[in-house]
């Protein structure tokens, strides 16, 4: 009865976990443009995402801390760009 007691808890916790992993794109307040089709992390960037200095600057800004947008990587990426 333990064991399934267990069971029962991890099974609430794993589902737990992958409702508040999927919480940003339930966000009302994200709103990606149309333009962001692959998803990354539960968030949408434009194609290039991976060279962000070429492809993301002239929306992010040129040290992609929100430009026109007022949308930061670092919100996500911490330090990696």
């Amino acid at each position: 009865m333990k064991t399934h007691k267990s069971l029962i808890v991890i099974v609430i916790l794993v589902i737990g976990t992958l409702l508040v992993g999927c919480e940003n794109t339930n966000d009302p307040k994200y709103n990606p443009p149309a333009d962001h089709t692959v998803s990354q992390g539960g968030y949408m960037h434009k194609s290039g995402l991976n060279q962000p200095l070429t492809n993301c600057v002239s929306c992010h800004g040129n040290d992609l801390r929100g430009g026109n947008t007022g949308v930061s990587c670092f919100e996500c990426h911490g330090t990696k760009w």
